[in-house]
């Protein structure tokens, strides 16, 4: 464990067998780095450089709550207002900061579970009094465990990540990359302007970031710069501008400029397909149904032959509203090609909006409960088909299932079931949008939240003909054919769209030696609102991404992965979990831990690892996941406890630094089947050898007894057999002849 404690932040790096498992960076604001404490000397007139002095000075201290750096520079004045001095606040301060470090920031309280040697590094490092409460901190996690906590503050640590950076370049420098550093001299007549205001505001997306300029004048000149065609901001002559902004297009202020970067980034993405995107996108695609509808009845003789009629005649104007949301990431086909095979068009099945910002905060209002936030994202969904997709065109119906189980294609799992949380949150929508007023009735919109068993195809039917009966006229006949086709929506866009397209890529990744990474997550996590564009990051960089339906399950890959440990009798079926999770209940649980398996074991395949915050589905099986991985030296990262905060800046150096990590691992891969093959070869070779010695001498002892007589004479050229390779096959023919 590496902890890093500067002046702007704190980064936590967890290594284990000398790679790096996880890396966590503070996100929002928090009052464990090096710029609070020393703002808070300097408040009190004492230099930074005196702080573990005066604080080692005190007699005691006030008791800080650790967080947000606000609520304790709130604290700081009601603790001096109650007579605590100076050096016993600083010295208050320096004994949270590693609640900070370890509570707030990585969220690791069980220090022991993940190692026993902890580096400490960081100009806040040169702080004693901060170091010791650290140390104290550390070593009381390991009270009454059977090891010890191996605390090391590095030598040099304001300077270790710069020490780093040059071993880096060093390593890069010995591999043939050429330095384009400026020099020792040049660097010291630097002379740079900052700018950050209106003018620098980029406008080539709908989020109209604030960028910041920074104008930078040296000796040397970069020959490859190109000055902007157009600024807002003058940039003077001799002057090479950098700008810091929240994306690659911002990087630039021309539009040519910014869409020949585009262009790259498309390129990209176009060689290292993100399937979470694709998924996203595909599964609310309404696809090409056979009508199976009853013709409209020739004669129309009593009031509930016409009622029929009538409603016959109308399913074509019907509009239905779906929300975005939850299990509909992956069961939707089912719904769609039920709807649209009884006839109703595919432009009047209507979805919500994706999940955004501007979303979330104009219909979360309504909430009046606090579960994860997927589940939150219902209210948003609906208030958003209430008020945009209403307002454009009126909806007739919503229809927001709950949806009890899904298919599966596990073999000798418990059940199927889905979370209740999320399976119930339809009827708390219910709740939210009737308790002061029935907003559905005023707007002339009916609410359906049915009840629905996906796994249960006979269930399912009756549920849907119970509700649809008297909406859409039906019959039981035609019921029965529109869930067939919902199921079979369902199944080409699990096999057909989604695992087509996976195994062409897996396949395109064993032959060119490279790395995928599978998102290990729950349907609703390819919503993009959801895992915050994550996979997008990866993506950008050169990784194909998976989703864990769309990984192959052919026969021929199954074997390859798991045949020795079904003909071990480890597992009664490549798709089984039996041996890793007996409490197979939950289906998303159930899958994510075979997906954990599936990328164990396949060579090309690294795990990411996303769950929401306050999921209680995902938390028993976090280390059961980790260790699934792991156990095969397949690298593991996860970004847990996501929520409706986006931390954009956090999220782009973990990828940095995890997409750095696995250059690191994919060339040691690349090395070390190199190695393989070479052994491989030499083994072939020895083993050919040690054939042919074989053949010459079975040969010769037969050239012996043709000549004593003992055998009959057969034409053959024993010096030309002798020469040969036979195969091993044709090394027992003519040793058996």
């Amino acid at each position: 464990m590496i902890c890093d404690v500067g002046g702007q932040d704190i980064k936590i790096i967890i290594l284990k067998n000398g790679r790096v498992k996880d890396f966590k960076l503070n996100t929002q604001c928090s009052a464990g780095n090096g710029y609070f404490l020393q703002s808070t000397a300097q408040g009190f007139n004492v230099p930074v450089e005196e702080y573990a002095d005066t604080a080692f000075g005190a007699k005691g201290f006030p008791s800080f709550g650790y967080g947000c750096a606000v609520f304790m520079q709130s604290d700081i004045v009601d603790f001096q207002r109650q007579g605590w001095k100076p050096e016993e606040i600083m010295a208050g301060l320096c004994n949270v900061l590693p609640k900070n470090i370890w509570l707030y920031v990585s969220q690791i309280p069980n220090l022991s579970a993940i190692g026993r040697r902890f580096l400490l590094q960081g100009g806040t490092q040169y702080n004693l009094a901060a170091v010791k409460a650290q140390v104290d901190f550390i070593e009381s996690r390991f009270k009454g465990k059977d090891i010890q906590a191996d605390v090391i503050v590095h030598q040099h640590c304001g300077e270790a990540g710069a020490i780093g950076a040059a071993l880096e370049a060093g390593r890069l420098f010995d591999s043939g990359r050429v330095s384009t550093f400026i020099g020792l001299e040049a660097c010291a007549n630097i002379q740079y302007k900052t700018t950050r205001e209106e003018a620098t505001r980029c406008y080539f997306c709908k989020n109209k970031c604030l960028r910041t300029f920074i104008d930078v004048k040296t000796t040397v000149l970069n020959a490859d710069y190109r000055r902007p065609a157009k600024t807002k901001v003058p940039l003077e002559i001799g002057a090479q501008r950098l700008i810091i902004a929240t994306c690659e297009k911002g990087t630039v202020e021309n539009i040519d400029d910014m869409r020949q970067i585009k262009g790259g980034l498309d390129k990209i993405k176009k060689e290292n397909p993100n399937f979470v995107e694709v998924a996203a996108k595909a599964v609310f695609r309404v696809q090409d149904s056979p009508i199976v509808a009853d013709a409209p009845p020739k004669y129309q003789f009593t009031a509930a032959q016409k009622k029929r009629a009538s409603l016959l005649k109308k399913r074509s104007e019907i509009r239905i509203g779906m929300p975005r949301v939850l299990n509909m990431y992956s069961q939707a086909p089912v719904f769609t090609g039920y709807f649209a095979s009884l006839g109703v068009k595919a432009e009047n099945l209507i979805f919500s909006e994706y999940t955004s910002e501007e979303l979330y905060k104009e219909g979360a209002k309504r909430g009046a409960i606090d579960p994860c936030f997927p589940s939150k994202l219902g209210i948003p969904h609906v208030h958003n088909l209430l008020y945009k997709a209403h307002a454009k065109k009126p909806l007739d119906i919503i229809f927001f299932p709950m949806i009890d189980c899904l298919t599966s294609e596990l073999h000798g799992s418990q059940a199927s079931r889905s979370c209740p949380t999320v399976a119930a949150t339809p009827e708390a929508v219910k709740a939210a949008f009737t308790k002061e007023g029935d907003l559905f009735k005023e707007k002339g919109i009916v609410y359906l939240d049915t009840f629905v068993n996906i796994s249960k195809p006979e269930l399912l039917e009756r549920q849907l003909y119970e509700e649809f009966k008297d909406v859409l006229g039906l019959s039981p006949e035609e019921n029965h054919r529109a869930v067939e086709e919902g199921y079979r929506a369902l199944d080409f866009f699990n096999n057909a769209i989604m695992r087509g397209g996976a195994r062409e890529a897996l396949e395109q990744l064993e032959r060119e030696d490279r790395l995928g990474v599978v998102l290990l997550g729950r349907p609703y996590h390819n919503d993009p609102g959801v895992n915050h564009e994550i996979m997008e990051e990866f993506q950008k960089i050169g990784y194909p991404v998976f989703t864990e339906d769309c990984l192959p399950i052919d026969d021929d890959i199954l074997w390859r992965l798991f045949g020795e440990e079904v003909r071990a009798g480890d597992i009664p079926h490549p798709m089984s979990i039996v041996d890793v999770w007996k409490n197979s209940y939950s289906e998303n649980t159930s899958r994510k831990v075979w997906a954990a398996k599936y990328v164990a074991r396949h060579p090309n395949l690294v795990a990411l690892e996303l769950s929401s915050f306050k999921c209680g589905h995902d938390a028993p099986i976090y280390t059961v996941v980790e260790e699934i991985v792991e156990h095969s030296g397949t690298p593991y990262f996860c970004f847990k406890d996501i929520d409706e905060n986006k931390p954009t800046g956090s999220i782009r150096i973990r990828v940095e630094t995890i997409g750095y990590f696995l250059k690191r691992y994919r060339e040691d891969m690349v090395r070390n089947k190199k190695k393989t093959g070479a052994i491989e070869d030499q083994l072939r070779e020895f083993e050919a050898r040690l054939r042919r010695q074989a053949l010459r001498e079975k040969l010769d002892s037969m050239a012996g007894a043709f000549e004593t007589g003992s055998m009959p004479r057969i034409h053959v050229s024993v010096a030309a057999l002798a020469a040969s390779k036979p195969t091993e096959r044709e090394y027992e023919t003519v040793s058996g002849d």
